[in-house]
């Protein structure tokens, strides 16, 4: 398991090491990015689809996945409104969004959950068993990883500022540790050991680590979980930003989790105005770091 999670941790760090200048390589890294994205969960799916019972698994997996996102919706939500209540943050007047453009963002977030359906459904009815798949997703994940690791680097953010940003730390912080509780919660429910029911909650919205990450370790089954998992914090969140970003922008930019910074940054910035960018930016980029670390660690724990 060590060695897993050194295969998690060190491309990311790697391409977090290297600082690049040239943005047609920038641009090429960010659509190379996307295409491993939805690749990754194309094979999430295709796993799902040919692991034996699986018929009899659905049911299961749809209890633990609501338990999963009910409890985490929970928590998360009473650790920022605590945050919130400790440390309230002054937001400015929204600008102007038509209802078209949170329509596209909201339909996008159901783009990752259609590639996962693709993969299974061609794993289930077409594809016989394929070798390699695993080694396949993981040298896929790997890559991906790597080039997270360089955008992180070369996005023209500074981890010291975004560690003095006190409103994006504190979120992150609350984030990070009502999830981590409400894990050790969850223990008796999921039946699994304490160090892998706190990798399946720290994925905080990152879909394409997580399922691929938690699929490797613990099998196909809790991999889709996990998917399902950050994938639906995602949609709910889109939901949320524009009903409490106004009276509570801590609860509405913190459960965004790791999409703060990129998919949900749009409807925070509508929502809430330019005063929640810099705050979102540095919430989200925070748990993108932490997430592969602290799942990384949990998982060599087994």
């Amino acid at each position: 398991m060590l060695t897993g999670a050194l295969l998690i941790l060190a491309p990311l760090f790697l391409g977090f090491a290297l600082s690049l200048s040239n943005r047609r390589v920038m641009t090429v890294i960010h659509h190379t990015v996307e295409v491993l994205v939805y690749f990754i969960l194309a094979l999430l799916g295709l796993g799902l689809g040919q692991m034996e019972g699986l018929v009899d698994q659905l049911a299961n997996m749809a209890g633990q996945v609501g338990v999963l996102v009910i409890t985490l919706l929970a928590a998360n939500m009473l650790g920022l409104w605590l945050c919130h209540r400790w440390d309230p943050m002054p937001i400015d007047e929204p600008t102007e969004a038509g209802q078209a453009g949170y329509r596209r963002l909201f339909l996008a977030g159901l783009k990752p959950l259609m590639a996962v359906v693709a993969g299974l459904l061609a794993g289930f009815f077409l594809l016989p068993a394929l070798p390699m798949v695993d080694q396949v997703a993981t040298g896929a994940l790997m890559l991906l990883l790597f080039l997270i690791g360089l955008q992180l680097r070369n996005a023209g953010l500074s981890l010291r500022r975004l560690l003095v940003n006190r409103f994006g730390l504190g979120m992150a912080l609350a984030v990070t540790a009502s999830s981590l509780v409400a894990g050790l919660l969850l223990m008796p429910v999921l039946d699994l050991p304490w160090h892998d029911v706190l990798a399946l909650v720290s994925g905080f919205g990152w879909y394409s680590l997580s399922g691929i990450v938690v699929g490797d370790a613990l099998g196909p089954a809790w991999g889709g979980v996990a998917f399902l998992n950050d994938v639906l914090r995602e949609i709910i969140a889109l939901a949320l930003i524009p009903v409490i970003i106004r009276s509570r922008p801590a609860m509405a930019i913190g459960y965004g989790g790791a999409t703060a910074m990129d998919f949900t940054l749009p409807v925070i910035k509508n929502s809430g105005g330019l005063a929640c960018v810099p705050v979102a930016i540095a919430s989200g980029f925070l748990l993108s770091f932490l997430s592969p670390v602290l799942m990384g660690v949990f998982l060599a724990l087994g």
